[in-house]
C-alpha cells in the first residue's frame, strides 16, 4: 500500500479506557511544565479506529501557523486537476511582474522565468523566506511582527519585504529551502488562476467540502466564507493565545503576515476533518495525493518534505523509534501539529501555543503515537 492509499481499518483499539488514561497522564505531565510558563493547557486530539482522546480546549480556535500550507497546497492541486493551473509552467506566465520581479535576481540576472508553481509548492524556487530568513539590512521580520503589533500586512507588503531586504538563496530547482515568501507567491498564483481571493477559494475548495465549519483565513474571511470586515477579528473569534518567544501576539494584527503560508484559524476537530477528507480523496485525487507525498527533501532530521506536506520518520529523532508508522501532515512553528496515517485511520492534532514549545510538543506527539500504535492490532 502506498503512503496515501486508504482502506477502512477493520480492527479497533483494544482497551480504549486504559489507553485514554495513559494519554491523559502524558498530557498532564506536559501541562504541569507549561503552567510554569503561564501557558494555557495544550490542545490535543488523537483519533484511531474506534478510539478518540482529547485534552484541553477542544472547540477553541487557534492559529494553525504553517499547518495551513497543506491547505494552500491542496487548493493548488485542485486547480491543477481542473485544468486551470499547469504546475510546471513558469510563474511569469501566470503572475504580473509586480509580484515576482526582483525576488529571483542573482548575479544581476533575474531567474524568475525558471520558477514554476511546483517549485513554490516544494520550497525549491530559491526565493528567500521573509519570516525567518536573513536580511541585508534593518530589522528581521520577527522583530517587526512584535514591535509593530497593529500593522496589517498585505501579500504585496510581504513580497516587498523579501524584495527589498533579502536575497534569493539558490537557483530555481537546485535545492530545498523552506520559504514563506514562496507560499505568498503560491497564494497569488491561486488567486490569479482561480478567479477569487485566497480566502474565498480555501472556503469553497477546502473548508466547506471537508466540513471545517469553524475555520477561516484570518483577516480575510470568517467561518462560513463571508468576508471579514471586523477591526479585531482575532478577538471576535476568541482565538487562543500564541507566543513568539516571550511575546504574546495571538490577537495582534501583525499576524496578518501569515496569509498563504499559514494564516488559517481553525480547531482540533477541523484539522482532523481536513486530513480525513484529504486521505479519503474527498479533496484531491490519488494522483495529486501521491504528488504531494512525493518526498524528495529533508526539512529537519526525522522530517521530510514533499509538496505542502511533511512526512515524519520517527527513527530520525531516535533509533529507538524505528518501526513506528510514518504519518503525513504539517507542523506550525508555534507547536501546532496535524498528522495522519491514512491507511490506519490515525490522526494526531496538537496546539502548544508557543514557539518555545516545539520540543515538548514533539515529545508528547511521539509518546501518544507510541501508545496508540501499541494498542492497535498489527
Amino acid at each position: 500500500m502506498s503512503d496515501v492509499e486508504t482502506d477502512l481499518p477493520t480492527h479497533t483499539v483494544s482497551e480504549p479506557d486504559r489507553l485514554a488514561a495513559a494519554m491523559a497522564r502524558v498530557v498532564a505531565t506536559a501541562d504541569r511544565a507549561r503552567t510554569r510558563r503561564r501557558l494555557p493547557a495544550a490542545q490535543v486530539l488523537v483519533q484511531g479506529p474506534g478510539f478518540e482522546f482529547s485534552s484541553g480546549d477542544r472547540s477553541g480556535r487557534f492559529h494553525a501557523a504553517s499547518v495551513g500550507k497543506s491547505m494552500t497546497a491542496t487548493r493548488a492541486f485542485q486547480l491543477a486537476e481542473a485544468g486551470a493551473l499547469d504546475l510546471d509552467a513558469p510563474i511569469t506566465e501566470v503572475l504580473p511582474d509586480t509580484d515576482w520581479r526582483g525576488l529571483f535576481v542573482r548575479d544581476g540576472r533575474d531567474r524568475a522565468a525558471a520558477v514554476t508553481t511546483r517549485h513554490l509548492l516544494t520550497h525549491t524556487s530559491g526565493v528567500a523566506d521573509y519570516f525567518e530568513g536573513k536580511v541585508t539590512g534593518g530589522p528581521r521580520f520577527g522583530q517587526l511582527l512584535v514591535s509593530e503589533p497593529d500593522r496589517l500586512w498585505t501579500p504585496a507588503d510581504l513580497l516587498a519585504f523579501s524584495r527589498d531586504h533579502q536575497r534569493p538563496v539558490a537557483e530555481p530547482g537546485r535545492r530545498f529551502s523552506y520559504s514563506d515568501t514562496g507560499y505568498v507567491l503560491l497564494g497569488r498564483v491561486i488567486e490569479h488562476v482561480g478567479g477569487a481571493t485566497l480566502g474565498a477559494q480555501l472556503n469553497e475548495g477546502i473548508f466547506a467540502p471537508a466540513g471545517m465549519a469553524d475555520s477561516c483565513l484570518l483577516f480575510h474571511t470568517l467561518p462560513g466564507g463571508a468576508p471579514s470586515d471586523a477591526a479585531d477579528p482575532a478577538a471576535q473569534l476568541d482565538i487562543a493565545p500564541l507566543r513568539l518567544g516571550r511575546d504574546e501576539v495571538g490577537r495582534a494584527r501583525s499576524l496578518s503576515c501569515d496569509w498563504g503560508g499559514g494564516g488559517v484559524v481553525t480547531t482540533l476537530d477541523d484539522l482532523a476533518r481536513f486530513w480525513a477528507a484529504w486521505g479519503e480523496g474527498a479533496l484531491v485525487g490519488e494522483r495529486s495525493r501521491r504528488a504531494m507525498a512525493d518526498i524528495r527533501s529533508s526539512f529537519r532530521p526525522g522530517i521530510r518534505y514533499g509538496a505542502g506536506l511533511m512526512r515524519l520518520h520517527y527513527e530520525g529523532f531516535s533509533p529507538f523509534l524505528r518501526g513506528q508508522p510514518r504519518p503525513v501532515g504539517h507542523l506550525g512553528v508555534t507547536g501546532a501539529h496535524a498528522f495522519t496515517v491514512p491507511e490506519r485511520g490515525i490522526r494526531i492534532v496538537l496546539n502548544f501555543h508557543s514557539t518555545r514549545e516545539m520540543l515538548r510538543s514533539f515529545r508528547v506527539h511521539v509518546r501518544l503515537m507510541q501508545l496508540l500504535t501499541r494498542a492497535l492490532p498489527d
